[in-house]
């Protein structure tokens, strides 16, 4: 059944073919959770998708993917890191997203992926977004899940500005240790959770999209989040670093789609073109001004060809059987 064919996609509400459920970490801590349990119309699955979204970062704000996704056959299913959204905090207060070490989320991502690989059909595919690619990549690398092929859209690979990476993790490791890790690494606004006038200039051209997201913070508090702590910044650089190792990005020997942005101010778009190179199985597609950080939440002429190219990469990487 064509996508025409279903009735349109309200991203302001859960889906009634989804259902939320929350997931626990072997140390019993417990992450929110969201699946589609079937195919659309009866038929058989196509495979399966687990989607992560990114820093600060919400399944919500992605219903009106996961749900297309969902209506093209896949079994979806999308989950909080640790620490965000309604997955509880780390730090010191309600807004600052806080982490000991990215390995923390690498572990998770590792045991929830076994037992969700473990009740899905295949081909299995793992797909992340900003934060959320890092460390779905991250995880390939360290040899902790093992997908059929990875769609990565914007993933941190490095961060926007001219200031180098070796400098950059020096000055946050300094920072980390003069003070509390915990404490926010940047100014969010004059009230905590309140968002700055100026944010949408970094996500998205499309005003409903990004009202979409100021919808649901007001509907479940919970999900608020604001700056990243010293101690995020500190062990974010360091896992970046720890990803372009020699060696590691050449190992993944699976079918990788990498999705980026000229136009981004939030993660840098030479970083992803240098994984590209270095990944051996990689394919990239690039936007420019048209598009800001979101690619997946942008304006229909933007999101409308990401999502094409992602349908396209995983039927000739993973094709029907």
């Amino acid at each position: 059944m064509s996508q025409a064919a279903f009735p349109a996609i309200d991203r302001r509400a859960i889906p009634a073919s989804a259902h939320e459920s929350r997931w626990t970490a072997s140390d019993g801590h417990e992450l929110r959770r969201i699946d589609w349990s079937g195919a659309n119309s009866g038929t058989s699955p196509r495979g399966s998708i687990l989607f992560f979204p990114g820093r600060g970062d919400n399944y919500e704000k992605y219903l009106e993917t996961l749900e297309q996704w969902h209506r093209a056959g896949w079994r979806v299913t999308a989950a909080d890191w640790r620490g965000q959204a309604g997955s509880g905090r780390l730090g010191n207060d309600t807004v600052t997203g806080h982490i000991d070490d990215f390995s923390t989320w690498v572990a998770d991502l590792g045991n929830f992926w076994s037992q969700w690989k473990a009740s899905t059909p295949a081909p299995h595919i793992l797909a992340g977004h900003s934060m959320g690619g890092h460390l779905v990549l991250r995880g390939v690398i360290d040899g902790k899940v093992d997908p059929d092929a990875l769609v990565l859209s914007a993933p941190m690979l490095g961060f926007t500005g001219a200031i180098p990476a070796a400098i950059g993790h020096a000055a946050a490791k300094l920072m980390a240790k003069l003070g509390d890790p915990a404490r926010p690494a940047w100014k969010w606004s004059e009230k905590p959770g309140e968002v700055p006038a100026s944010r949408q200039a970094l996500l998205s051209h499309d005003d409903d999209r990004y009202a979409d997201e100021l919808w649901w913070r007001e509907h479940r508090p919970e999900l608020v989040m604001g700056p990243g702590s010293w101690g995020w910044v500190e062990r974010a650089y360091a896992s970046i670093r720890a990803i372009f190792a020699p060696g590691r990005l050449e190992q993944v020997d699976i079918p990788v789609l990498l999705i980026g942005t000229s136009n981004d101010k939030l993660v840098s778009m030479a970083a992803i073109e240098r994984a590209a190179l270095r990944l051996p199985h990689a394919e990239l597609v690039r936007f420019g001004n048209e598009s800001h950080h979101e690619i997946l939440r942008e304006v229909d002429s933007v999101r409308d060809r990401a999502m094409a190219a992602i349908d396209d990469f995983l039927a000739r990487v993973t094709p029907r059987k």
